[in-house]
């Protein structure tokens, strides 16, 4: 090697090293000024690690619950690295932080690893690029194009329903084990395929050859192994890892290239056929010209409208990240929650039967939206799954500014001084509470742990404080960043319980004790074997309803 070569060498690892250490004194330079070190909490456990063994040990949420009962209704836990957590239950504090979304913003590591699975969307967009994107979309996710859609959320789950009929069937005609996870999986993956944009998975018809897009999606959804998910985290909170590529990176960037592909082709597609529909009535777009049903063509019309001004369209770029977008929103929350539904009907059979008798009342077995909407007790059942069965369990938020966060219940800090208010400094990581806030005690009552869907028949009065932007509830959180398809996804778990439930009784095909949940971004339902591994899944024993 040459004398110029060592020397370039040399100074390029000093300039590495010389990164490091910056990094290194500026993150301990924010801990120890963060003002959420005064905030009382559980004392760390592990320097290195904070309380993250505590939290990895029990399901979501559960060890944060305990230290609000001990310590106050605003706290604060350290996670890796003595990085402060704020987390409170209090109502005021949540509701400012969600109505002050351009100061607390997804954390730069989640938005990266998000970005990687649905580009640009409205999941990952902040500040005026996400206020740009929700005002073009908001149209479509109205009311009224919800009730048109629901033509398709019936026609999927009746052909759900038709494929359990025929697994009894196979398995001679009394009944059958089937998982729900998988099942509900590929029925709302169909759904977001058809109501979405137009497209036919055929999730639901194994004898389908794959095509292109199915298996981009499938790469880019599927779950990493714990190494891969290791790294990934790294990759996401130290750029620098970024250059190196991995061969799980390689395979979502041709994932990625294949989706991107296939996405443009679509919206080509769509935008041909709007043309053609124009040049034949002879005048532009508006905004009341939204005919078609599925979500992408609706937000293209909205986005070419006439009446739009040029500033305030979306580019391509922008209108193809929507796509993933809409399959992570649209799929696997919906079909989790809904899962959960069966699990906790399974153990309820005098709320199953209850659900089943005013399910039968209704004439047709494909009810309209607004039919499905005149059941009070579906209702109550869809709302205490989201309640006590949140899918997203919580959310993390990271302040791009100081900030000063009011409370509604003053809390004593760590050096006895009652305060009324939370400082924050720029950088500082909150968490928003979802399953904590759904299930605390001291709104719902002592049995807020438990299903009990007769509660939503009278609501407590403390449940109004909750600033969510549905049913006194968390879970679709509130603010401007309040999920855009909430509408969607409540019609959509309504359909599919009201065709499962008419038509089968449902039964835990697992001792109950050997269900647990687990928690990455959704909470999914895990079966623990004799050897303590899991595994994904949800059994259930399925028998035709007969009166």
């Amino acid at each position: 090697m040459s004398s110029s070569l060592i020397v370039y060498a040399i100074g390029a690892t000093g300039t590495l090293v010389a990164l490091a250490l910056f990094n290194l004194v500026l993150h301990v330079w924010r801990i120890s000024t963060s003002p959420l070190q005064h905030l009382p909490g559980p004392p760390s456990e592990s320097l290195l690690w904070g309380n993250t063994k505590a939290i990895q040990s029990e399901e979501n949420s559960v060890p944060q619950e305990r230290w609000v009962q001990q310590y106050g209704h605003t706290i604060a836990y350290k996670s890796a690295f003595g990085v402060c957590n704020l987390w409170t239950v209090d109502t005021r504090a949540l509701n400012h932080i969600m109505t002050h979304s351009t100061i607390y913003q997804r954390p730069p590591p989640a938005r990266y690893l998000l970005s990687h699975v649905v580009g640009p969307g409205v999941l990952v967009a902040e500040d005026e690029q996400h206020k740009h994107q929700r005002r073009v979309m908001n149209p479509a996710f109205g009311p009224a194009q919800i009730r048109e859609l629901t033509e398709i959320f019936t026609d999927k789950s009746n052909q759900l329903r038709d494929c359990w009929l025929e697994e009894i069937s196979k398995s001679g005609g009394v009944s059958a084990r089937v998982d729900a996870p998988s099942w509900l999986g590929r029925t709302t993956l169909d759904i977001i395929g058809r109501a979405g944009f137009g497209y036919d998975f055929e999730a639901l018809n194994p004898g389908e050859k794959t095509n292109e897009l199915n298996e981009a999606f499938a790469t880019l959804f599927a779950a990493p192994n714990a190494d891969r998910r290791f790294f990934a985290g790294l990759q996401a909170s130290i750029p620098l890892l970024r250059l190196i590529k991995t061969e799980n990176n390689r395979r979502n960037e041709r994932a990625q290239a294949v989706m991107r592909r296939m996405g443009m082709k679509l919206i080509a597609e769509k935008k041909a056929a709007i043309m053609a529909e124009t040049s034949e009535n002879g005048r532009g777009i508006e905004r009341k010209d939204m005919t078609e049903r599925d979500l992408l063509t609706l937000l293209i019309r909205a986005n070419m409208a006439t009446d739009i001004p040029e500033d305030q369209r979306l580019t391509d770029d922008e209108v193809l990240a929507q796509v993933p977008t809409f399959i992570v929103a649209g799929h696997e929350t919906t079909s989790t929650a809904t899962t959960w539904a069966l699990f906790s009907l399974s153990q309820r059979p005098d709320v199953q039967s209850k659900l089943r008798e005013e399910l039968l009342d209704v004439s047709t077995d494909s009810p309209s939206m607004d039919e499905l909407n005149a059941l009070p007790y579906l209702d109550a059942v869809v709302r205490e799954t989201l309640r006590h069965h949140s899918p997203v369990p919580n959310a993390t938020r990271q302040a791009v500014q100081d900030d000063v966060i009011p409370v509604g219940t003053p809390y004593t800090d760590k050096h006895g001084r009652v305060r009324e208010h939370i400082e924050i400094k720029k950088g500082d990581i909150v968490f928003l509470p979802i399953l904590a806030l759904n299930r605390r005690k001291e709104i719902w009552g002592d049995d807020a742990h438990e299903f009990k869907p007769e509660r939503w028949e009278h609501t407590p009065e403390a449940a109004a404080s909750i600033p969510g932007v549905w049913g006194h509830l968390l879970t679709f959180l509130g603010g401007p960043r309040a999920c855009i398809g909430y509408r969607f996804s409540l019609v959509e778990m309504k359909v599919l319980l009201f065709a499962l439930v008419r038509a089968f009784e449902f039964e835990l095909g697992v001792p109950v004790e050997v269900v647990k949940k687990r928690s990455i971004i959704v909470t999914r339902p895990v079966i623990t074997g004799p050897d303590g591994k899991t595994k994904g899944s949800l059994p259930l024993i399925i028998r035709p309803y007969r009166a």
